[in-house]
């Protein structure tokens, strides 16, 4: 559900909150107020086009933030994970979005940055809006499809069908793949058979570029290497003037100077350890040295192979293991080329065997959308008659088609509002005020299977009487049981049913005009409805307003026939 909505610097909404409830929700206020400003900004959080106009007057950015406590975290969770969001945290989750005057914008799902395709995503998921002419979704064939299936309850039957449709989408790809453009295919296992010869006639092995670039650094600079290792050898070792020579005549000195003097028999210890450091130094850098040959050929050698390396590394990929990579996936695809023609039998068997399943499926689904038509239908029909239609008529047209993927079904809904003419598409409505109804028939019926857990109808009730109004109420009230409804309304009829009531009032403080958005206590919606009959300062509006609020507690209180 929706917790609660803050929106700052929309149109004449500087800093609103409002906190909703369970159950449902209605708004009202003068024309003008701001009612739609909060459906507009909740809007914008599900990924409604931002529309910089609406920031208020003599402010750079306005922004909104939503607070949900989804019926379903584990869904909205999957979800969250697969746009690389955060999860819900103690079950809610944060949605805040700002727009500036300077055209750029941010939006946030627990404290992350996110696309406005994801909040699209996201709302799809969490919340559904019907505004007075804003029903296009109703008229989409997908749509209804995705009602009847709900209402038929054929989910498993339409995943078990599209499972077999995507499968063999995939087969034909892969028949394309091997019988479109065959020039294409022989260049391409021209390329593919020379890079396996290529990366095979080098043998590359991970780590051994490594060690030979080491040696050729080595076996490139050996020269200079030697004529070094034996200056330091001279210098440590050979002549009179070498450390070692030197370090002996020190020795010498000590080994007098300890008998005569105690202190510089630790120095004697420092000089002999100093010594024999000095012998094995030089010892070392001969031994290695004596290593190092300076072959014209192996450097020759060395610079063919690490040039190879390179080669590969400009055509097949950055590292080695890439290269090897490149390698075994090549290999393959040579392979399946080389046997399309076995490859395509195989696929061609596949595709008949599949062909027979996904037509089984296809049965099996429209079967469960025949039976769901007739009840959905029924059930539909029955609502509009509580909903002021008496003798309307709502059926369900399915027409084969040739498989797609959401089955082998073309679905229309059809309405005949009176006696007597002839059933049409709902496209063809032309009065807001059927199509409203019809929605909320709808949602009333499916309700149960409905998984969008937040309804917002904005205006729902435009051009109805008081009769009808009262009956429209009762069936939001009837469809917030099982999920938190949000209307806007003008008529006390509707708003005499809900459970928690929001006025939205228009103030002007020092010279700037502000909404206000209050949650009524009793005696306030009292007065709230006394206002929308035409009587705020009246006694007998007041009475009136009462009388409307019990009986429409009543009303709700008694089962419906």
């Amino acid at each position: 559900m929706l917790r609660s909505l803050r929106v700052r610097n929309i149109a004449i909404a500087e800093n609103v909150a409002v906190e909703f409830g369970p159950g449902l929700n209605v708004i009202t206020g003068e024309t003008g107020a701001g009612k739609s400003i909060l459906v507009g900004a909740l809007a914008l959080l599900l990924g409604e086009r931002a529309d910089r106009t609406l920031i208020r007057t003599g402010e750079e950015s306005a922004s909104v933030e939503a607070v949900l406590e989804p019926a379903d975290c584990p869904a909205v969770d999957a979800l969250l994970d697969e746009l690389g969001l955060p999860r819900c945290e103690d079950g809610q989750l944060v949605i805040r979005r700002t727009v500036r005057a300077s055209g750029s914008g941010q939006a946030f799902v627990n404290d992350s940055p996110v696309t406005v395709q994801a909040l699209r995503q996201l709302g799809e998921q969490l919340v559904d809006m019907h505004g007075p002419h804003e029903h296009q979704s109703l008229f989409r064939p997908s749509t209804q499809l995705a009602i009847l299936d709900a209402f038929s309850c054929a989910e498993p039957e339409r995943a078990a069908y599209q499972e077999i449709y995507q499968r063999i989408r995939e087969l034909e790809q892969q028949r394309a793949e091997l019988t479109t453009d065959p020039e294409g295919l022989q260049r391409e296992m021209e390329w593919l058979d020379q890079a396996i010869r290529e990366i095979e006639s080098v043998d590359p092995k991970p780590g051994e570029e490594e060690q030979l670039a080491e040696e050729h650094r080595v076996v490139g600079s050996a020269q200079r290497i030697l004529e070094l290792a034996g200056e330091c050898a001279t210098w440590l070792t050979d002549g009179d003037a070498a450390a070692y020579s030197s370090l002996v005549r020190v020795q010498r000195a000590l080994d007098e100077l300890a008998r005569l003097w105690p202190t510089a028999v630790d120095w004697r210890a420092e000089a002999l350890r100093l010594t024999a450091g000095v012998q094995e130094l030089a010892l070392s850098i001969s031994r290695e040295a004596s290593r190092i040959e300076a072959d014209p050929g192996r450097l020759e050698w060395l610079s063919r192979r690490l040039a190879d390396y390179q080669r590969l590394h400009r055509k097949y990929g950055a590292t080695v293991q890439d290269i090897l990579q490149t390698l075994e996936r090549s290999r393959q695809r040579l392979e399946e080329l080389r046997g399309r023609g076995e490859r395509l039998a195989e696929i061609q068997a596949e595709l008949e065997r599949l062909q027979k399943e996904l037509w089984a499926a296809g049965e099996r689904l429209r079967s469960r959308r025949v039976t769901g038509a007739t009840e959905l239908a029924e059930a539909v029909t029955g609502e509009l008659e509580f909903l002021g239609f008496g003798g309307a008529a709502f059926s369900v047209r399915l027409e084969p088609t040739d498989p797609q993927a959401d089955g082998m079904d073309r679905v229309e809904f059809m309405f005949a509002p009176n006696v007597g003419e002839e059933s049409r598409p709902l496209r063809a409505i032309a009065s807001s005020g059927e199509i409203s109804r019809l929605m909320l028939a709808i949602k009333a019926v499916v309700a149960e299977q409905d998984r969008v857990p937040i309804l917002v109808f904005d205006e729902i009730d435009a051009n109805l009487g008081g009769t009808m109004a009262h009956s429209v109420g009762l069936e939001l009230a009837g469809v917030a049981h099982r999920r938190q409804v949000l209307c806007i309304t003008h008529l006390p009829q509707v708003a005499a049913h809900g459970d928690h009531h929001y006025a939205v009032r228009k103030v002007v403080r020092d010279g700037r005009t502000y909404t206000e958005v209050a949650r009524l206590d009793e005696r306030a919606r009292i007065e709230e409805l006394a206002r929308m009959l035409g009587g705020p300062d009246s006694v007998t509006a007041l009475a009136h307003a009462a009388d409307l609020l019990q009986r429409a507690r009543r009303a709700r209180s008694r089962p419906r026939n």
